[in-house]
């Protein structure tokens, strides 16, 4: 491939990636969104986050079966209560780190 076609392939991409972006954008801007439509809306990341999370925490790697008792389910279950009571980044994190050292050192 050429610098050319490379050049091509990236615009190509470019515009794969933006088009699907700019569409809603474009189309809803001067419009006034539905509250439910809205609040649907906030709920889309916290899905995709839950989504790619929840693998993560309950498949063996090695085996690849449902395990309920591995350390990163046992320490994210404290640690999403605290992130949700204390709404804190900075504390969720440390809680979380310490708890998944804890876990780890006991199972």
């Amino acid at each position: 491939m050429n610098g050319f076609e490379y050049l091509l392939l990236l615009l190509g991409m470019s515009l794969v990636t933006y088009i699907p972006r700019l569409i809603p954008l474009v189309a809803l801007s001067g419009r006034r969104l539905p509250d439910w439509l809205i609040e649907w809306l906030d709920l889309i990341p916290v899905a995709i986050l839950a989504a790619l999370l929840f693998p993560l925490l309950v498949v063996s790697d090695e085996t690849g079966r449902l395990d309920l008792l591995r350390p990163e389910l046992i320490a994210a279950v404290p640690t999403a209560i605290i992130a949700l009571k204390l709404k804190s980044l900075s504390v969720t994190v440390i809680a979380g780190m310490l708890l998944f050292w804890v876990t780890s050192l006991l199972f």
